[in-house]
């Protein structure tokens, strides 16, 4: 499955839409936002995507603006995490990354092959205890590269792949 990956979009629409249009002409099969949209109208951009949308709330969010957003737009949200069913049993599950104790816990449980985080505007790829972590980086305000960037992993063969979002 090809799972396109995007976070900290802060409000920026323009910037929003052209990571997801990257995203889906690169093949993405589903689209994971990693928190700190910001603004819940821009939650409608993640829907009108050709492919199911998720989105986690971010430090920077308002979860009970974005819920209402969401269910009108078909995107599945979650104030905490979201889990991205990958078949046979599996997730893949995204969230902010603001606390800590949630993301070490994701992480430390092992029961997911892939913990997707935003909140550091970092580009971030790394194995903990077989759990593979990643940051797709940020669409607004990047630290790491200084451009923004979004990601797609391919499930299938375990690649992952970083974009600049022009």
């Amino acid at each position: 499955m090809l799972i396109g990956l995007l976070s900290d979009s802060h409000s920026n629409a323009a910037i929003l839409r052209r990571g997801v249009s990257l995203l889906i002409k690169e093949g993405a099969e589903a689209l994971v936002h990693c928190g700190d949209i910001e603004a819940a109208d821009q939650v409608s951009i993640l829907g009108a995507a050709s492919t199911p949308a998720y989105l986690a709330a971010g430090n920077m969010d308002r979860p009970a603006s974005l819920a209402k957003t969401a269910k009108k737009y078909g995107v599945t949200f979650a104030a905490d995490f979201v889990a991205v069913p990958l078949g046979e049993g599996e997730y893949l599950v995204a969230l902010h990354g603001d606390n800590e104790a949630d993301f070490t816990e994701l992480v430390q449980g092992g029961q997911f092959p892939y913990v997707c985080h935003g909140h550091t505007h970092r580009c971030a790829d790394q194995t903990i205890d077989n759990v593979r972590v990643i940051c797709p980086g940020s669409l607004a305000h990047p630290r790491g590269p200084k451009h923004p960037t979004v990601a797609i992993l391919n499930t299938e063969t375990d690649s992952l792949k970083f974009f600049e979002v022009l």
